[in-house]
């Protein structure tokens, strides 16, 4: 059955204000945030996200310490209606130094009615899916490489001898990991360089 192009619009026309009513786990960006106040608040974020996931994943700790670099997108907010989006904003972090600021997005096709926040955690194991990151004008996840989604074990640990893909993500919402989930198809751009030297 064809969908008209006006139950699409209405659809996103849903969708937009369901973002901006539902009860998600953290708020939208203010409009008038400066570079600096954006990049900062992304960077508190972050850090709150990467506590979260060593809360409820601790051996993801030793993961993300040996890693080439981690790329943290601490609010990705979606919603889904009939045809459903995702967009957040994010962090390159190589030995704990901010590397650059990346934002986040997906597509998909469902009919669900709804909206969700989540974070989005990708943990580059080497240093040559690092620097192929960073070579990229564009990176899709799934197509550039293949992302190992964690998940919790029936002991409530990430087995890290089943990831062994050179990217690793985890997805986590206020409940904790999700699992069952796919990556695939997320694509990821940079979005300026303010703050690639700085610290946290």
């Amino acid at each position: 059955m064809s969908i008209k192009p006006h139950s699409v619009l209405a659809a996103l026309a849903i969708a937009t204000a369901t973002l901006a009513l539902a009860a998600c786990t953290t708020t939208l960006p203010r409009e008038q945030q400066t570079g600096v106040e954006r990049r900062d608040n992304i960077n508190t974020r972050a850090d709150a996200a990467l506590s979260r996931l060593y809360e409820v994943a601790p051996n993801s700790r030793q993961l993300v310490s040996n890693a080439a670099g981690v790329l943290i997108f601490p609010r990705v907010i979606g919603a889904s209606v009939v045809v459903g989006a995702e967009h957040g904003d994010g962090v390159l972090r190589v030995k704990g130094q901010n590397k650059g600021y990346y934002s986040t997005s997906s597509g998909s096709f469902g009919l669900q009615l709804g909206a969700q926040s989540k974070a989005i955690i990708f943990v580059f194991k080497t240093q040559e899916a690092l620097d192929h990151f960073l070579a990229s004008s564009g990176w899709t996840a799934g197509i550039d490489a293949t992302v190992a989604v964690a998940n919790l074990s029936a002991n409530g640990s990430v087995d890290l001898n089943t990831l062994r893909e050179p990217v690793v993500g985890f997805v986590m919402t206020n409940a904790g990991l999700m699992a069952g989930v796919s990556l695939e198809g997320t694509k990821v751009n940079r979005i300026d360089d303010g703050g690639a030297t700085g610290q946290k």
